[in-house]
């Protein structure tokens, strides 16, 4: 069996860390731990965590400004973990670049389910690699390879940014429901969480729109989702 993942918590208050870190070790994970943000940047550096559990309040840097140092330079999941569970906040999060959020109080069981739930994403499924390569106008995925690029330059997406836009892909000109992609990108869980699916439409249409304020590629379906439209692809 192989190992199960190397999981980083980042907490100010003992006592949830050791709460946090008995659960997890007790489910498989190893657990590396931080009591600030500045080591937990060295930590992700030097020790490369398969996912970081990230508190939001913290004395110093703070879980945003920890988020989005992280990103520049990894694509590591993150959960951030916060007593502020307003909408406001946790789209504040996911702008930072977290991939998850959950608001404490929360049960072991929540805990473990949104690990698992952003680890499985994290990888690339085997029936993503087996799929035909996929063009439209400027832009072509190469499932096999795992390579997106735009007019010939190659785009780094995140794992759930790849997983969102081959979902897309596989119906090209389909409106694709909010709670269907939803499903079949975060999973069942996440169904009714319409904010990740907005922030991380807006992440890819950056990454592959020309102009990503008038988009030809993602379009919207006002009220009902999303389609990626199947556009003439110009001859090399």
């Amino acid at each position: 069996m192989p190992p199960k993942a190397t999981i980083l918590v980042v907490d100010d208050e003992p006592h949830v860390v050791r709460l946090v870190q008995a659960n997890l070790q007790a489910s498989g994970y190893q657990v590396l731990t931080a009591a600030d943000g500045r080591a937990a940047l060295q930590i992700v550096e030097e020790k490369v965590p398969d996912l970081v559990l990230l508190d939001l309040m913290m004395p110093g840097l703070d879980g945003y400004e920890v988020c989005r140092r992280i990103r520049d330079y990894s694509d590591v999941p993150i959960i951030m973990l916060t007593a502020r569970g307003a909408e406001v906040d946790r789209i504040a999060g996911l702008d930072a670049g977290a991939d998850d959020y959950l608001t404490k109080p929360f049960s072991v069981g929540e805990l473990l389910a949104r690990v698992r739930a952003v680890l499985r994403r994290s990888r690339c499924p085997e029936e993503l690699r087996n799929r035909p390569p996929f063009r439209s106008g400027p832009l072509a995925i190469d499932f096999g390879r795992h390579q997106v690029t735009v007019a010939g330059r190659p785009v780094e997406l995140s794992a759930t940014e790849y997983r969102l836009l081959a979902a897309l892909a596989r119906n090209p000109d389909r409106v694709m429901l909010h709670e269907e992609l939803l499903r079949e990108v975060w999973g069942p869980e996440y169904r009714d969480e319409k904010e990740y699916l907005r922030v991380y439409i807006r992440y890819l249409r950056q990454k592959i729109e020309v102009d990503p304020s008038h988009p030809q590629l993602i379009l919207t379906q006002q009220g009902a989702g999303y389609r990626l439209a199947a556009l003439p692809v110009a001859d090399a």
